[in-house]
């Protein structure tokens, strides 16, 4: 596929990045992109490699390597080759429908997977994927195109994230009638409030909603299943329930001082923010919560990076990045082989902006929190920290990082974020259907399916599987919303 020479003849380029001195002043996304030609030779470097890895989303080594939607990358990345843009979008849109987000957020195990990433670069897919989606909005391929019939039968979405998302593009197509229930003010679940505007700006998630909608799918926001109307209530309304609601039990801290003011869960802090922004059209931000404070933010991942981003534009005066985990090389390691998941070093653009702004990466390895200081107000004023190292235990064979005698310290801190990950769904919602949990505490469904104990009620998405990635949302989404159309019409039909 692509030009059989051209991760020979080209190097790889991505679109260019905004300067973190520059970018840190707005909320504004800071990824630019390539010109459509400039594109196009990105796309000739996709080999032909025989075994493309890239589309195979299969488990190697304990972890994912490859796309969990099966995009038909090499075929996509040939057609944006040779500039056939509009069959790019057509061949995209048969396995994902909703890559202008995943083009934004993933962290692309297609390019982890890649062949050409043995050597050299990987392919620019996810770029490449953007350029196809972008442009077939800019050309008018994306429309709403209502189905033509209806068959009648009426499906509640518990949740407008990825997952719900994506279910309720895929039912609407076969002719269902689909309700979309938020909680929130406005639909979009995760990427509406869990994704910072840089990364995800919020008008390509109202322009995704207001398709759905031309196509015949209704939101109600402002309602809370479980609470404001009864697991009961909704299957006397609807002929199918799928509960999309994600993983939204934050994983706390149990240490002495936690009660103290001014400790947030990443999440409802990154919320409040992105709220104050779009109920401002961006003209106001809260930056008296951050402004000039010492920010303490808990946990390495993703989340963690977002709270860091966030910070530094609302005048953070410091901030410490907390990593319970051991560093990771900067290279594979000899028992991390492609086309394995690479498990290397990752600084993300908070890190670079932190970097930036302060003149050191803000991430603290092996180190946990032990407690934390109150002012006479109550408000959190420091930290006690203590490293961390691994050791194995011998019963089980688990590694565990256990505190080193000794290393204990504090730091001050006026502003703690808690991004330690999720425990699973909020049980509430499973107990409005009569539902059981699993010992993660995720909506148990039936042997790799999505129905639940209730036959009238599926669950998919980080509800289902735990915490996880945007495009595995919407591969879960999209897969049940093909078993819900089979319980319906009684026979299988692609979606």
């Amino acid at each position: 596929m692509g030009k059989p020479t051209g991760f020979l003849e080209y190097e790889r380029r991505n679109g260019q990045i905004t300067a973190p001195a520059d970018r840190i002043l707005n909320f504004r996304e800071f990824h630019g992109t390539l010109s459509w030609e400039e594109q196009r030779l990105q796309g000739a470097r996709c080999m032909d490699c025989g075994v493309p890895f890239c589309q195979a989303g299969v488990t190697i080594g304990g972890m994912v390597s490859g796309c969990p939607l099966h995009n038909l990358v090499p075929e996509i990345n040939d057609m944006v080759y040779r500039g056939n843009w509009e069959q790019a979008y057509i061949r995209l849109s048969r396995t994902h429908c909703l890559p202008e987000f995943t083009s934004r957020v993933c962290p692309a195990l297609c390019e982890s997977a890649c062949t050409c990433g043995l050597h050299a670069d990987p392919v620019t897919t996810r770029e490449n994927e953007r350029a196809v989606i972008e442009y077939a909005f800019a050309h008018g391929l994306v429309d709403a195109r209502p189905p033509k019939v209806r068959t009648g039968k009426r499906v509640a979405v518990v949740g407008s994230g990825p997952a719900g998302l994506a279910a309720a593009i895929q039912l609407n197509r076969r002719g269902h009638s689909v309700t979309i229930y938020e909680r929130s003010d406005r639909p979009g679940g995760l990427l509406r409030y869990g994704i910072p505007n840089m990364k995800l700006e919020k008008d390509i998630v109202d322009r995704r909603v207001r398709l759905m909608e031309e196509s015949g799918i209704r939101f109600v926001c402002n309602t809370d299943i479980g609470k404001d109307v009864s697991g009961r209530e909704l299957l006397k309304q609807y002929d199918r329930v799928l509960l999309a609601c994600g993983a939204g039990t934050p994983r706390d801290i149990a240490v002495p001082g936690r009660d103290a003011l001014g400790i947030w869960f990443a999440v409802d802090f990154l919320t409040m923010v992105t709220r104050r922004l779009l109920d401002s059209n961006f003209s106001g931000t809260p930056d008296e919560l951050v402004r000039g404070r010492r920010v303490l933010v808990i946990g390495g991942g993703d989340t963690g990076n977002d709270c860091v981003g966030t910070v530094i534009r609302l005048g953070a005066s410091s901030v410490t990045q907390l990593e319970m985990m051991p560093k990771a090389p900067e290279r594979r390691a000899p028992n991390n082989p492609w086309p394995e998941w690479p498990r290397v070093l990752k600084t993300d653009y908070g890190q670079e902006e932190a970097a930036s702004v302060f003149g050191c990466d803000p991430r603290i390895y092996q180190t946990t929190v032990t407690g934390f200081k109150k002012d006479q107000k109550g408000n959190v004023c420091g930290a006690g920290l203590v490293t961390l190292m691994p050791e194995k235990d011998e019963t089980t064979g688990r590694v565990n990082m256990v505190p080193v005698e000794g290393s204990e310290k504090e730091i001050p801190a006026d502003l703690v974020l808690i991004a330690a990950g999720f425990l699973g769904s909020e049980p509430y919602v499973a107990e409005a259907f009569d539902l059981t949990l699993d010992g993660r505490m995720n909506v148990a469904t039936q042997a790799d399916g999505y129905r639940t104990g209730n036959d009238r009620v599926f669950a998919a998405g980080d509800m289902r599987r735990g915490q996880s990635l945007v495009v595995w949302a919407i591969a879960e989404g999209r897969e049940a919303a093909r078993e819900v159309d089979e319980s319906l019409m009684g026979y299988s039909n692609p979606v």
